[in-house]
């Protein structure tokens, strides 16, 4: 949530009427005024459920063909599950989501702290080479960034296990949207920086 809480901010939010939610709203999304008035996506769940519609309907020919789509699947040595595995190819394609929302101008970056999860998750994918395809998708969850870099400034580890497992052979697909009341709009991909 790095540099998008600003008090005042206007906000959308959904009511639940689920009686066993501990709160009855969710916070959706803020606008927020760094290049220029643009809404920001805050409700966590949200870009898994978007990327889910998104590889149902091959959006990213990237990934090539695939049968079927699995969600949330157990994997590794550290007991991981990782988002998305893609299979019906010759090696099955494992997709780890990561939705970012701090930016620095027109860079988009992630993460926006120390994330010992995020590492776990580079780690775990970058020990599935070679027997399978892994996939960081980074989920762009505004639509005012052209570029994605790793977080250096917030978590330097995560920023080097990155880059040392897209040496290995791990892909990375900053995907952009922008996103709003009216709805979520994929916007394509944003320039990866990995070395700023």
């Amino acid at each position: 949530m790095t540099s998008i809480s600003t008090v005042g901010s206007p906000v959308r939010v959904s009511l639940s009427t689920n009686p066993k939610r501990k709160l009855a709203y969710t916070w959706e999304l803020i606008e927020v005024y760094d290049n220029a008035p643009t809404w920001v996506g805050v409700n966590t769940a949200m870009p898994n459920q978007v990327t889910k519609l998104f590889l149902e309907n091959r959006l990213l020919p990237e990934l090539g063909i695939y049968d079927t789509i699995r969600c949330e699947v157990c994997y590794g040595q550290e007991k991981s599950r990782v988002d998305f595995v893609l299979e019906g190819t010759s090696k099955p394609i494992y997709v780890e989501v990561k939705s970012t929302t701090w930016c620095n101008g027109k860079r988009a970056l992630f993460p926006d702290t120390v994330t010992t999860r995020g590492q776990k998750h580079i780690r775990e994918l970058k020990g599935m080479l070679p027997e399978a395809r892994v996939c960081m998708l980074y989920f762009i969850n505004r639509g005012d960034c052209t570029e994605f870099a790793p977080g250096d400034s917030a978590d330097p580890t995560y920023g080097k296990l990155l880059r040392d497992a897209v040496e290995a052979g791990l892909e990375v697909y900053p995907c952009r949207f922008n996103i709003s009341p009216e709805g979520v709009q994929y916007l394509g991909l944003a320039e990866l920086k990995l070395h700023c």
